[in-house]
């Protein structure tokens, strides 16, 4: 109990300074910054969700519950700033629409699967389950500070070459995201293969094409976000390496790899593959080299 414990007041902590360091150029609605109130929609709709999801056992509505916060957020944001410019509704729409496309996919994953291997075990205790969620919320949260610091800004600024390099950017990273998912979804579905791991399409070039995606699309939402934010609005900027740090360093790459030499690790076949391999930036293997 204690360690989880521990660890949602450390999230909540970090959250609200962050929350203090966006609201700075924010507009208030009324007496409230915008970026507050957008900021705590994904928390209060994880501890919502967390409560029939713990009572009954399942972790089916985890990524969704994390798409209608990113979405929730962002609808909030546009309907409540009284000024709205292009970049903010370009910002939302860019968001909404990732969300929307990764939420639907890995919901209908899930219910196909049956379960989700990574709650397998996290499911049953209450406090480490009520941290995954808390860490939920704040992963919403701190992903698309720059974008809501943006959206929700007092400071407008005339569309420029940094909304060119972040929306080609933005398109690349979606591009690859939803790409490598289809081919892994193709071949997960192909007789035989469902208990085998993928080497073919974008997956020769990377072992997580996917996430090398979502870093890219996320840093390009930083980039269209960067001229408008001001002061302490500066520290939002994190959301790319936050995205970076918790795909590769704790939930993503990190227990896939874990996962994948559980499963294949005693395959010749995999250690080569796992050798020759990219593990996220999608390169040349180095069979293609020799």
């Amino acid at each position: 109990m204690i360690k989880p414990l521990v660890g949602i007041i450390v999230i909540l902590l970090i959250s609200s300074a962050l929350v203090v360091a966006g609201s700075q150029g924010s507009v208030y609605v009324p007496r409230v910054p915008l970026f507050a109130i957008c900021a705590g929609i994904g928390f209060i709709l994880h501890w919502l969700v967390f409560i029939p999801s713990y009572y009954y056992q399942t972790e089916h509505y985890f990524d969704l519950t994390g798409s209608l916060s990113y979405i929730s957020a962002v609808t909030v944001a546009v309907f409540m700033h009284p000024l709205l410019d292009l970049r903010g509704l370009l910002i939302a729409v860019l968001v909404a629409i990732w969300a929307i496309r990764l939420g639907s996919f890995l919901f209908l994953r899930v219910k196909k699967a049956g379960q989700d291997r990574r709650f397998t075990e996290l499911k049953k205790r209450f406090w480490r389950y009520l941290f995954t969620w808390t860490l939920g919320g704040a992963w919403v949260f701190i992903t698309m500070a720059a974008a809501l610091a943006s959206i929700t800004s007092m400071t407008q600024r005339p569309l420029g070459i940094w909304v060119g390099i972040g929306l080609f950017l933005w398109l690349v990273g979606f591009s690859i995201e939803v790409m490598a998912d289809r081919q892994k979804t193709k071949f997960r579905n192909e007789a035989d293969n469902a208990e085998k791991f993928i080497t073919t399409g974008l997956w020769r070039y990377s072992r997580h094409p996917n996430y090398f995606g979502e870093i890219v699309l996320w840093l390009g939402i930083a980039i269209i976000a960067y001229p408008t934010l001001v002061g302490w609005q500066y520290a939002a900027l994190i959301s790319p390496i936050f995205v970076t740090f918790l795909l590769v360093k704790v939930s993503g790459v990190k227990l896939l790899e874990e996962s994948g030499q559980k499963r294949w690790g005693s395959d010749p076949t995999y250690q080569k593959y796992v050798a020759n391999t990219s593990v996220l930036f999608p390169l040349p293997s180095r069979d293609d080299l020799n």
